[in-house]
């Protein structure tokens, strides 16, 4: 359970760092709010995953799916360009949050 949490929150990271960048310095309500709830339940999540997950593997699981998810999502809506080395460097961070899910 506490890798399922993980990773939700992992996604949840994505979300309010995607809704931080819309809400342009917090002067937006929408973003601003969606930013505060999402951060808020991914850090909820993360502190839960972590009683069972150790911190360095929890952590770098998290930030992976985040990063990775923040950046896709920038590439599928046109706000950052799409390359070959971009996709196969975000392969790799997958790769390895996999990885690191595989010897836990």
């Amino acid at each position: 359970m506490s890798w399922v949490v993980l990773v939700l929150s992992g996604v949840l990271e994505a979300v309010w760092a995607t809704a931080l960048g819309r809400s342009e310095g917090f002067s937006r309500l929408g973003p601003s709010v969606v930013f505060g709830v999402a951060l808020v339940l991914s850090m909820g999540g993360l502190a839960y995953a972590l009683r069972e997950i150790p911190v360095g593997t929890g952590y770098a699981v998290w930030v992976g799916i985040g990063a990775v998810l923040t950046v896709a999502w920038a590439m599928a809506t046109g706000a950052e360009p799409v390359s070959v080395v971009r996709v196969l460097l975000l392969a790799g961070i997958v790769g390895c949050v996999v990885g690191l899910k595989l010897v836990h």
